[in-house]
């Protein structure tokens, strides 16, 4: 449990005025890592061109910060139950801060990969920390709700922020650094943020004498990286025989890596996985929800944005204002939703899947008809998206940590982190095969470049809707007492 002193006096105002001033200290977090993923994105030519990078390195400035981040994600929230959330929390916060620096003072494409690693491995021990946080600090179910709801706002905040800002702070070429003030801006941020958080985020118990499973720590991060690495660098090298071995040779090495954890539970050890998690049933058809839809949440945005800049020729800000509404949506929702009560939980999260399966398969019939097509065009089905999503997002969060016992919370959080990630780079593989096999065909029946792009998105859409509606289908295995 929460272990939390409070000076003599303080006590009546802590319960309302600290967690929530603690709540907007822990939301730096996320708003930096997922802002970071999006400005990035939109810098990426710039990053290029000044180092001279080749399309291969630009790739892996992206890339290796995914692939980090979700690598150390179990390891990163088992540290948050080992050596206390708030310490790691910050520990993440300076480590986050450095790192963009290292990024930001780079001077060639190698030691920018280099230090977009760490960055990935920082993000990682900050990330879950704050599912962690949320789920001790708001014991009860509706403040809880509210917390989890915030968060879904400074996601879409951070998503919205990283495209325009992004766009913003190329053009500008402040002092003329170019692209590097996109990763400098985070330094202020993580500092401050690691300044507030001993004065208003609690501090937590941990259990004495408990070490860290280092056997589970290398099992799960070669097992991770030989699924994800090539999942996400495969496509584009055209699927050759190394990658197919390493998803092979990714399944041997993951089911070892169950195997050890379950003996180490059984022995009574302290395992880097908690496999009491698996018994608990909202956990596990929770991990299965987010792993379907986060495949078609990353697979659809992505998509977009192939088709906004390279089919319709829309500049990354031109591109990121289109899909602003979303976002905006997104976050209206996610208040919203904060305040609906644990009994109507399963009948939001129906609405939420049912509405973005219709958006996004309205997208797909968007894109054929429309004739030429605009990006805007797509504004009414990308906004049914967002409210969708937005229903979606924070009442699955609360439903899979509601449940969970606090000494597990970390062990779960990144557990549920990683399923996330899994599901990102399960989709944008699945989607980039659609989305590259229908754009080479629409080309070859002698489509234009817009055609051809247009009906690739739709698609890679249709794939989103699908696997949309399965995530409605999958909630009926959520149990009744934790769904309503």
């Amino acid at each position: 449990m929460t272990d939390v002193t409070y000076p003599a006096g303080a006590a009546r105002r802590s319960p309302v005025a600290r967690p929530w001033l603690g709540l907007a200290v822990m939301l730096a977090g996320p708003f930096m890592t997922v802002m970071d993923v999006m400005i990035v994105n939109v810098a990426i030519p710039s990053i290029r061109l000044g180092l001279g990078a080749s399309y291969a390195e630009a790739e892996l400035v992206v890339a290796g910060y995914s692939l980090a981040y979700a690598v150390a994600l179990i390891t990163g929230g088992r540290l948050g139950d080992l050596r206390g959330r708030r310490r790691m929390f910050v520990i993440g916060l300076l480590g986050f801060a450095l790192t963009s620096a290292l990024c930001g003072l780079a001077t060639s494409a190698q030691t920018l990969i280099l230090a977009r690693l760490l960055q990935g491995g920082a993000a990682a021990l900050l990330f879950p920390q704050v599912f962690s946080l949320i789920r001790v600090t708001f014991p009860e179910p509706r403040d809880c709700a509210k917390a989890f709801a915030a968060l879904g706002v400074v996601l879409g905040l951070a998503a919205v922020a990283g495209q325009v800002l992004g766009g913003i702070l190329v053009a500008a070429d402040l002092w003329g650094l170019s692209w590097r003030p996109i990763f400098l801006l985070n330094i202020p941020i993580g500092v401050l943020a690691a300044i507030a958080a001993p004065r208003l985020i609690p501090a937590d118990q941990v259990a004495p004498g408990q070490r860290l499973d280092v056997a589970g720590v290398i099992l799960s991060a070669l097992g991770l990286g030989l699924l994800l690495y090539p999942l996400i660098e495969g496509r584009e090298a055209g699927w050759p025989a190394w990658s197919l071995a390493m998803l092979a040779a990714a399944l041997p090495v993951l089911a070892l890596f169950a195997w050890h954890q379950h003996g180490r539970s059984r022995r009574g050890a302290s395992p880097l996985l908690q496999m009491a998690l698996f018994r608990d049933r909202a956990f596990v058809a929770g991990g299965l929800l987010s792993l379907v839809f986060y495949s078609t949440m990353n697979s659809f945005y992505l998509a977009y944005a192939f088709l906004a800049q390279s089919g319709l020729g829309r500049s990354p800000l031109a591109a990121g204002l289109v899909f602003a509404p979303t976002a905006i949506v997104f976050m209206i929702t996610s208040i919203a939703v904060g305040r609906i009560g644990p009994e109507h939980r399963r009948a939001v999260l129906m609405a939420g899947a049912a509405l973005a399966s219709l958006g996004e398969f309205a997208a797909a019939a968007t894109a054929l008809v429309a004739a030429p097509l605009q990006a805007e065009a797509l504004i009414p089905a990308l906004l049914l998206v967002g409210v969708g999503q937005g229903l979606l997002i924070t009442p699955l969060l609360n439903t899979v940590l509601g449940g969970i016992r606090d000494g597990h919370i970390g062990s779960a959080s990144g557990m549920l982190s990683t399923v996330q990630q899994v599901g990102g780079a399960f989709g944008v593989a699945i989607a980039g095969i659609l989305f590259a096999a229908v754009l080479e065909g629409s080309r070859a029946a002698g489509l234009g470049e817009a055609t051809a792009y247009a009906h690739a998105f739709a698609a890679a859409a249709f794939y989103a809707g699908t696997g949309t509606l399965a995530v409605l289908g999958l909630l009926f295995a959520l149990p009744e007492g934790k769904a309503d």
